[in-house]
């Protein structure tokens, strides 16, 4: 099992923390995404508008494609991943220009997470609704796709319509950097099987990630879909060594850990882990 980090530290640590994990061998770092956090917000991940937000309206955010991009130019060969970006709240064309671009800069390092979004005051300060967000999701991940693999690309759907264009250049990545849909609730498992190149779930035990990845396997064999696929889990810092390793045997293939308290000591630790854990679940 792979190891990542969640790059969880202010602007000025950006640098010190990736080139760090990148020397210690983990094997990606991964940041968050909203684009706007109003004042008043409900839900959490998985229950849409019910239960207290994990996150407050203060909580600082930044554009992860700007920030990875920096970051590519500081780093040789770590991997850089979104966990995970509101896909539905842009323009197909706005997102496929930023991944694309990210891609190349980064010579081939970008993992794309996806979510279809819990917080639906988000939608509606964009002026789009949030009951719809699966289906928007969907068709933005398709005209996406077929932008990165089409020569001339012309859509008329529920959400988009447009005249044929063109898009270049294409990814470094083919056909595309992995598309990793985030999400617990049986669409998103749906989707990840049928659209996506991974899976990132969110409230997981290591036996329902198993059943869940039988449940994927299966739905990929029957659309005839083969290729490599991804399962991600994002643990912060809640997690235990035995917990990692009962996840690994149940298929993940990569945790995402934050293994510091706080910056001060965070290369130290940091480092400790990948020297004392990381060969155990390797």
């Amino acid at each position: 099992m792979k190891v990542g980090i969640g790059l969880s530290v202010s602007p000025r640590n950006w640098v010190e923390f990736a080139q760090a994990a990148e020397n210690a061998g983990y094997d990606s770092f991964w940041l968050p995404e909203h684009l706007i956090l109003p004042v008043k917000m409900s839900g959490k991940p998985g229950t849409p508008n019910e239960g207290t937000p994990p996150i407050s309206s203060d909580t600082p955010a930044f554009d992860p494609f700007v920030v990875m991009a920096y970051l590519a130019g500081q780093t040789r060969t770590i991997r850089m991943g979104t966990n995970v970006y509101n896909i539905g709240l842009r323009h197909p064309f706005i997102t496929a220009r930023a991944l694309t671009t990210l891609d190349m800069a980064s010579g081939g390092r970008v993992d794309f997470g996806i979510g279809s979004s819990w917080l639906g005051e988000e939608w509606e300060a964009m002026q789009l609704p949030f009951e719809h967000r699966g289906r928007r999701v969907d068709e933005s991940i398709r005209i996406i796709q077929r932008l990165f693999t089409e020569d001339v690309v012309e859509h008329s759907g529920e959400y988009f319509q447009f005249q044929p264009v063109k898009f270049q250049p294409k990814p470094t990545q083919s056909p595309w950097p992995p598309f990793l849909i985030g999400g617990d609730a049986p669409v998103s498992i749906r989707r990840a099987a049928l659209l996506g190149d991974g899976w990132i779930p969110m409230a997981q035990t290591a036996e329902s990630l198993a059943a869940n990845i039988r449940k994927i396997g299966e739905m990929r064999a029957e659309a005839g879909r083969t290729g490599p696929f991804e399962v991600i889990m994002n643990f912060g810092r809640r997690y235990a060594p035995d917990d990692l390793k009962r996840f690994r045997d149940a298929g993940l293939d990569k945790a995402v850990v934050i293994p510091w308290t706080s910056a001060k000591d965070g290369i130290d630790s940091l480092n400790r882990f990948a020297e004392e854990m990381m060969p155990q679940l390797a």
